[in-house]
């Protein structure tokens, strides 16, 4: 009988061996199949992200509206045929303002008014009710004189601003004297500040053309007395003349030495001589109504300098004015007879 196969000592060894070796192999590789499926679950769900994030943003931009040019947004508006009459309306306009300060080319707003000779305005400030006082008892009539004078073609007003706090007590004090007066002409988008007042002889001139139809339009200082009647029958005499600018000119050093009296913070726009063009001195200058216009017509883009009278002389550097150097009109000089004197 055959018998049964026996096991050595040895072999018994050696597989015992094999079996303690085998098993960290078997835990070595079911991490890593544990790892292998984490990986894998990851990178699968991250796959799908991307593709959610994929369809989303393409949809987002099938949604979004489409970025239109200037042009696309006239043609869907359907605005092309107003842009043209637009073009053509501003061009009208530039042509328009063009001839609308040159001779012979006024219109007359109100055909049937009679004109003035001219609208006198007097350079006024929030302290000088004293000096106020004193022309309306001197050279400016007041009452029912000064209607009277307005009935013979002349206009004469304060001109002040308004405070920069509006309606405080300063222009509270000016409406209240302005009730009992009658004699003020307040620039209501002007702030009265001494470093304004180049702005303000542009207000002036431009709201006054427009508020009356006029010959002439004269500033004159508050600290100058006026031989009125001497003025009118200056005024009288010029009747008629387009494009007249009319004072006592002169021209001088530009300062530029900055807390001097009379300093011009743009100093270096007058050329190596610091020296200023010819101009009418600010204490009284008078400008035809045609002049008046333009400095309306143009207001927005006249440049201004530190002091009125040269910001007018700027101007007129611009256009073709006729410049009438009067010595009358030089308050400060000791002829007999000049029409205006420093008060």
């Amino acid at each position: 009988m055959e018998g049964l196969p026996t096991t050595t000592k040895n072999e018994r060894r050696w597989r015992s061996k094999n079996l303690q070796t085998s098993k960290p192999s078997l835990v070595m590789a079911f991490f890593s199949c544990v790892a292998w499926l984490y990986v894998a679950g990851r990178l699968w769900q991250d796959a799908e992200n991307r593709t959610l994030l994929a369809n989303l943003l393409k949809k987002n931009v099938e949604q979004r509206p489409q970025v239109l040019t200037v042009e696309d947004k006239l043609m869907v508006l359907g605005c092309k045929d107003l842009e043209r009459r637009i073009v053509e309306v501003e061009m009208d306009l530039t042509l328009a303002k063009s001839q609308g300060y040159l001779k012979h080319q006024l219109q007359e707003s109100e055909p049937s008014k009679q004109k003035l000779l001219a609208v006198i305005g007097v350079y006024t400030g929030f302290g000088s009710y004293l000096n106020r006082n004193k022309f309306r008892g001197s050279w400016m009539p007041k009452g029912d004189a000064l209607k009277s004078l307005e009935e013979r073609g002349v206009v004469i007003r304060f001109i002040i601003g308004r405070s920069a706090n509006r309606g405080d007590s300063l222009d509270r004090h000016i409406d209240e004297e302005n009730n009992k007066t009658k004699d003020f002409f307040i620039l209501e988008g002007h702030e009265e500040a001494q470093e304004e007042l180049p702005k303000k002889v542009k207000f002036f001139f431009s709201t006054a053309v427009q508020n009356w139809d006029a010959e002439f339009y004269i500033k004159v200082d508050d600290n100058i007395d006026i031989d009125l009647e001497g003025l009118i029958g200056l005024l009288e005499r010029r009747r008629g003349q387009d494009s007249a600018y009319v004072g006592c000119m002169k021209s001088g050093d530009v300062v530029s030495e900055e807390g001097k009296l009379w300093y011009e913070p743009e100093w270096w726009k007058f050329g190596d001589e610091k020296s200023y063009f010819r101009h009418a001195s600010g204490s009284l200058l008078i400008l035809s109504k045609n002049l008046a216009q333009y400095i309306n017509i143009n207001s927005a883009s006249l440049k201004t300098y530190a002091h009125d009278d040269i910001s007018v002389g700027s101007w007129m550097m611009g256009v073709q004015a006729t410049y009438i150097d009067d010595n009358r009109l030089c308050c400060s000089s000791i002829r007999q007879d000049k029409v205006c004197s420093e008060a």
